[in-house]
């Protein structure tokens, strides 16, 4: 059996540092929190993000970098969240023009009330794990039962609970866990949650103490909620519902916006160092290999497109999470949603010209030729 590891203090506050660090500099964009003054003859957009900056938004920097942005008429702002905002109801309360969150998040909040359109479905998959060293005996969502499962909560939680609620399991420990991997690390956690393009690669960047060197895929489990069956749509550009409706230069202005951000996510894919360095230049504190990792991971939720080209919807993949949101069940019995959504929460008409117009400019909208990067993390992600 494995040796539980207690990691030092000075690690744990390492950790945290980095993520005050890069909470810091994420807030001093913009220090009195007002819209930045548009540039001359440029129409102001502020986008809000649903977490740090970080290569999860690589395509949004690099649009704003290579001037896609401006080129459409636009003057972005990119407003990054730390958990303290709500990246749709910052939308929904006109605080934003655009946001940045997860499918059945802003499901929850429509069903609330949030006046808010899904307008372009940007990460195609789910890159939400749950992960165990692997002499765990923890194989599959069944080898959970009796376990101690980590989660962070905040609607982060959804995917696991369908693949518990799927495979019967009822009895396990659940635990909140922080946004790192010291909990699985430490042996408090048996199985931990994990985004492809962060937290699992804190686990790669991590010496083994056992051999002195860094850990391994091979040393890891990974339950992987695509391969379940109980994914859920991720990332997605949400607009303002009322504005769509009833107000013309919005509307052309969403075309804009997801034409140059499309773009963005285009050159992300062709030039992944060069995105993830846009991204450390626009403020984020993680490490060079990490950041890269990051990019690369993200590129993959994306490419190559199955839906017909970047950001268009996958109705069926909609309908899946809308039924998911439905019937889950988390620890108290509570479910994300009571009835489907309206017809308004959802629209294909904005990507649909963006996309239109990239094809006419010779932009790979599908990216069928797509090879990821064969990324090797340093110690830390430096």
């Amino acid at each position: 059996m494995r040796t539980t590891r207690r990691w030092g203090a000075a690690v744990a506050a390492g950790l945290a540092a980095g993520l005050l660090l890069a909470a810091c500099a994420s807030s001093s964009e913009d220090g009195a929190g007002e819209p930045a003054a548009a540039a001359e003859g440029l129409t102001p957009v502020r986008l809000q993000l649903q977490w740090l900056t970080q290569a999860q938004f690589a395509g949004y920097y690099a649009a704003q970098e290579q001037g896609y942005y401006a080129d459409e008429g636009l003057d972005v702002e990119i407003l990054p969240s730390g958990g303290d905002i709500v990246p749709q109801d910052a939308l929904a309360q006109g605080e934003v023009d655009y946001a940045i969150a997860w499918v059945p998040k802003v499901l929850g909040s429509i069903e609330q009330g949030a006046g808010i359109t899904h307008v372009a479905q940007v990460f195609e998959r789910s890159a939400t794990l749950q992960v165990a060293f692997a002499d765990s005996g923890i194989d599959s969502v069944g080898d959970l039962s009796g376990k101690t499962v980590g989660s962070w909560g905040y609607g982060n939680e959804w995917e696991l609970f369908a693949g518990l609620n799927k495979s019967g399991v009822a009895d396990f420990q659940l635990v909140t866990q922080a946004f790192d991997m010291l909990g699985l690390l430490n042996g408090d956690i048996d199985a931990a949650q994990a985004m492809t393009y962060n937290e699992y690669a804190q686990l790669l960047e991590t010496v083994d103490p056992d051999t002195g060197e860094l850990y391994t895929p091979e040393d890891f489990t990974v339950i992987d909620w695509n391969d379940e069956g109980t994914a859920m749509l991720q990332d997605a550009i949400w607009a303002d519902a009322e504005r769509l409706e009833s107000d013309s230069d919005y509307q052309d202005t969403t075309v804009k916006f997801l034409k140059a951000s499309l773009k963005g996510w285009a050159y992300a894919r062709d030039h992944a160092q060069e995105a993830a360095d846009a991204v450390t230049a626009a403020g984020s504190t993680l490490g060079t290999s990490h950041q890269l990792w990051m990019t690369n991971e993200v590129n993959k939720l994306i490419w190559p497109s199955t839906s017909g080209g970047i950001g268009l919807l996958d109705e069926s993949a909609w309908e899946r999470t809308v039924e998911l949101a439905l019937q889950t069940r988390n620890e108290t019995g509570a479910s994300i949603i009571s009835a489907a959504p309206p017809a308004s929460a959802f629209t294909t008409e904005y990507v649909t010209k963006a996309l239109a117009e990239l094809e006419a400019e010779g932009v790979d909208v599908v990216g069928t030729g797509f090879t990821p990067l064969d990324v090797t993390l340093a110690e830390g992600g430096s």
